[in-house]
């Protein structure tokens, strides 16, 4: 049997935090991959997967004021051209990936694209990326880090005139590829 641990904060009567560490069984069907025998994180080993193209397609969407869906699209932003800046933030960060998140495993890419669509209706921007790679292991973490550092880069650049925008819906679109073949989330 794994044991994971969930790590939860309690309030005690003096309103202190402390942190508790609580057992929670998994078993190899609950598909906790990150976790040996011993209930130790480790990096899974993919040595002995096949080599497949691997694709990953993952979106988010940044809302804020008209005002600064106007900066952006006019390109009059004080720190340059905003999304030629994030696209290129966003390709970066899927190089960065293995760096970012602990078990993640270094790759790599063949392609990277991503797309900005703006919605003037809505007062969004919506981040949508595409990853590949022939490879053991899929890319939709690299896709997911992407679009969130695509749209933290458009916060960075413009919190200046608009600090209230909103970043949501950051979410794994479609995977290709692998031992578990093709999955589209139900939109």
């Amino acid at each position: 049997m794994i044991l994971a641990f969930r790590h939860f904060r309690t309030s005690t009567a003096t309103s202190r935090m402390s942190n508790s560490k609580t057992p929670i069984a998994a078993t190899p069907a609950s598909g906790l991959t990150h976790f040996d025998a011993g209930g130790q994180a480790h990096m899974v080993d993919v040595g002995t997967k096949a080599d497949t193209q691997r694709i990953a397609i993952a979106a988010g969407v940044i809302r804020m004021q008209a005002a600064t869906l106007k900066i952006i699209t006019e390109g009059t932003a004080k720190k340059g051209d905003v999304l030629g800046i994030a696209r290129v933030a966003a390709i970066m960060a899927t190089k960065r990936t293995s760096d970012l998140i602990p078990l993640c495993h270094p790759l790599a890419l063949t392609h990277v694209s991503v797309e900005f669509d703006i919605d003037q209706a809505a007062s969004s921007i919506a981040c949508t990326v595409e990853v590949r790679t022939v490879g053991k292991t899929g890319v939709e973490m690299e896709a997911l880090t992407a679009v969130q550092v695509g749209l933290l880069t458009i916060f960075d650049m413009c919190k200046a005139v608009d600090r209230g925008m909103v970043m949501s819906d950051v979410r794994v679109l479609e995977k290709h590829g692998g031992k578990s073949g093709d999955w589209s989330a139900k939109v």
